[in-house]
């Protein structure tokens, strides 16, 4: 079977925890905070989709050449792409790469915007499935396929995860991902054999309105749509790794959302500066947590992503 002639697989996922399981055949791995993206080669040809099954092939043009790190006729491995900054992995420095589409500009950025392929697992080897192996038959498999480089790191294990996820919090990470060390991979699935335990919260929100100080958007208004539809605002945010570039271009890039009804079903606090948006934008914001009144403490804007509002839901 070629496996560039397969629908691209939906990743397996981690399901949220709070308290880490513990016994013999757990295992820790640091949760990199960037794009998860899966590799298929049928040994002349490499391709590249991400989890919602969007081709990244051309933004990451140099992870093409899968034999200078995987010694397999045919494979495909499952990973994520990061972009450090500072040292750490920075979410809004990988989704610069992400976004790009024009053939120069990506070509600049492998340049300026080195990214690591962090690889923690394989699917298919060699013309054989191994979803069905346990996930620590899978390692050892990636052990021996994978040729570790500046660009390509293989993710290990960790036996403390209690210690791990401390270490973590000491470095400002995202957090971690604990294993069944028996797990097969289910293409789709999300279950309790992979579990994760971050930080701070995360989502993806839609952009219902801003706000300008000086004529230049300073601040999103963010919300969140229900079972039913209808988007609920769930705070304004105007810290986080935005430049005043960006915030210019923002400014921009809105003119044709401005419209003259509020999009939020709810009154948001800031409504009486606010200038309404038809809510096509969306980000991905950190927070600390939520308060009493539905509203997020401490919001951090990471990034802009290709995502649709239809992702943007409270059962996100």
């Amino acid at each position: 079977m070629n496996p560039l002639k397969l629908n691209p697989i939906i990743p397996f996922e981690p399901v949220r925890t709070e308290r880490l399981p513990t016994g013999p055949n757990w295992t820790a791995q640091v949760k990199w905070d960037g794009v998860r993206m899966l590799a298929y080669s049928d040994g002349s040809e490499t391709r590249l989709w991400n989890r919602r099954r969007n081709e990244r092939s051309v933004q990451y043009p140099e992870f093409l050449h899968i034999r200078s790190y995987c010694n397999c006729s045919s494979v495909i491995l499952d990973g994520e792409m990061i972009a450090l900054d500072g040292g750490k992995p920075s979410f809004h420095r990988i989704m610069k790469r992400d976004r790009l589409r024009i053939p120069e500009r990506i070509k600049l950025a492998v340049e300026l915007v080195p990214v690591t392929y962090m690889i923690f697992d394989v699917l298919y080897a060699d013309g054989q499935w191994v979803t069905g192996k346990p996930l620590a038959e899978r390692q050892r498999l990636l052990e021996q396929i994978i040729v570790p480089g500046p660009a390509v790191q293989l993710v290990r294990n960790v036996a403390d995860a209690a210690a791990l996820f401390e270490t973590m919090r000491t470095f400002g990470m995202e957090g971690i991902v604990v294993k069944d060390l028996n797990s097969t991979y289910a293409p789709g699935g999300k279950d309790g054999r992979w579990q994760k335990k971050k930080l701070y919260h995360d989502l993806y929100a839609a952009v219902g309105g801003v706000t300008f100080r000086d004529n230049i958007v300073n601040a999103l208004l963010l919300g969140l749509y229900d079972d039913k539809g209808d988007l609920y605002y769930i705070g304004h945010a105007g810290a986080g790794k935005l430049t005043q570039a960006d915030w210019r271009s923002l400014t921009e890039r809105i003119a044709p959302l401005v419209v003259g009804k509020r999009p939020f079903a709810n009154l948001p606090e800031r409504h009486k500066e606010a200038v309404w948006l038809d809510p096509r934008l969306t980000v991905r914001v950190q927070f600390l947590e939520w308060s009493p009144d539905g509203v997020m403490r401490q919001p951090i804007i990471q990034s802009f992503v290709d995502v649709g509002p239809d992702r943007c839901t409270f059962g996100q």
